[in-house]
């Protein structure tokens, strides 16, 4: 577990442009099941390998025609309940943090696991994300 203080700026990164942060199963199971159309579901993390890129991919993302209907997040070895529950979700896909999730009626329709992110600079986690909604939505 990470100190409150530690990833409070990391939370905020995405919950000021509209994420509900998730900390329990319970929230995971109803957010999957009432997102409707669809979901963007991250990861987030404190790598900054990896979540350093992506988080500004994931919000550069949302600068798009076709967008998800809802937007959603855990924090991976903060929020251990929800990022469990939502990695069974995410089956067959192995726990990766961070990653990203896109659903489409509550079914998993698109994956971005970590080594897909680390590495990649946010415009190209952005525009592959931004590919995805276009082509499901």
């Amino acid at each position: 577990m990470y100190p409150p203080e530690l990833v409070a700026p990391m939370k905020e990164d995405l919950t000021t442009v509209g994420f509900n942060q998730l900390t329990t199963a319970d929230e995971v199971d109803e957010m999957i099941e009432s997102s409707g159309e669809s979901l963007l579901l991250v990861v987030n993390s404190v790598c900054g390998c990896a979540a350093g890129n992506m988080r500004p991919g994931v919000k550069l993302s949302l600068e798009n025609a076709k967008l998800p209907t809802t937007l959603a997040t855990v924090f991976a070895g903060v929020d251990g309940e929800a990022t469990a529950q939502a990695r069974k979700y995410f089956l067959p896909y192995p726990p990766s943090s961070p990653s990203i999730a896109l659903f489409k009626d509550g079914k998993l329709a698109h994956f971005l696991e970590r080594h897909h992110i680390e590495g990649g600079t946010a415009e190209m986690i952005a525009e592959n994300l931004k590919g995805a909604y276009d082509e499901l939505f």
